[in-house]
């Protein structure tokens, strides 16, 4: 069965067997969430194509599956996204052969999804090329998301990504250099050289860039705070961070 929330505005399969039949249709999931101790051969069958295709999913108490839909959701209700994931190396090989410096924003586990859309404005605006996230513990690419972002998600590519670490070597191997934002550091972001091929890495909104993004980076960041409050919201950070790169590139 298929329903939609009208608090949430985004479309959910609900159910298992219309989630498998759904995976094997190639339409593609945001977020599968997984009733706590569920049991069952189906699930086990729904279980195997998951781990198979690492898709996204989240384990939850019953409770929040009730707040998605009244409707019988067997344990298991998955939310279909709004954007088609690309391949990161098709874009970054195409930037490259049109003769262009990529830029690619990269989000590590930014959850809230008007922070997603704002940074995905703020991405669309500079030019940027691709804007990469993590399949799980992300924002949802839903409709709002979208709103936020005011249609920039309609036209940013994204990719989604099962393992940053993995990313951020890919991308340093092909000649791009990784900047991460964090208030861990003494060195300013006007103080950094952000011409060239560039990834600005952006971290959640509580935890901040993951040590091991920070220890992998090639340059780490921070914006100047002289008041009393010690850090910025994530999607302003990453405006400021991005407007600076392209004052740079423009000099």
């Amino acid at each position: 069965m298929t329903t939609t929330n009208s608090n949430t505005e985004h479309e959910l399969l609900c159910g298992i067997r219309p989630l498998l039949e759904a995976i094997e249709a190639g339409k593609e999931l945001d977020k599968i969430y997984i009733q706590k101790n569920l049991q069952g051969a189906l699930f086990k069958e729904l279980w195997g194509v998951i781990k198979e295709h690492k898709l996204p999913y989240t384990v939850v108490p019953k409770s929040r599956l009730d707040k998605f839909t009244r409707k019988n959701h067997q344990g298991v209700v998955a939310t279909l996204s709004v954007v088609q994931s690309v391949d990161l190396k098709e874009i970054v090989q195409a930037t490259f052969e049109k003769g262009e410096e990529p830029l690619i924003v990269i989000l590590d586990r930014v959850s809230d999804v008007r922070n997603l859309g704002a940074i995905a404005r703020t991405a669309d605006a500079v030019g940027a090329h691709a804007l990469v996230t993590t399949m799980r513990n992300s924002a949802a690419f839903n409709l709002d998301a979208m709103k936020a972002s005011a249609g920039a998600l309609a036209h940013l590519p994204v990719c989604k990504e099962s393992n940053l670490n993995e990313t951020i070597t890919y991308l340093q191997m092909s000649g791009i250099r990784v900047v991460a934002c964090s208030e861990k550091t003494d060195t300013l972001h006007y103080e950094t050289d952000l011409k060239g091929p560039m990834a600005i890495v952006m971290g959640s909104e509580d935890k901040g860039v993951a040590p091991e993004r920070l220890k992998a980076a090639d340059a780490v960041v921070k914006l100047p705070m002289m008041g009393k409050v010690g850090s910025l919201n994530v999607s302003v950070a990453a405006g400021a961070v991005l407007y600076e790169l392209i004052r740079q590139r423009s000099i």
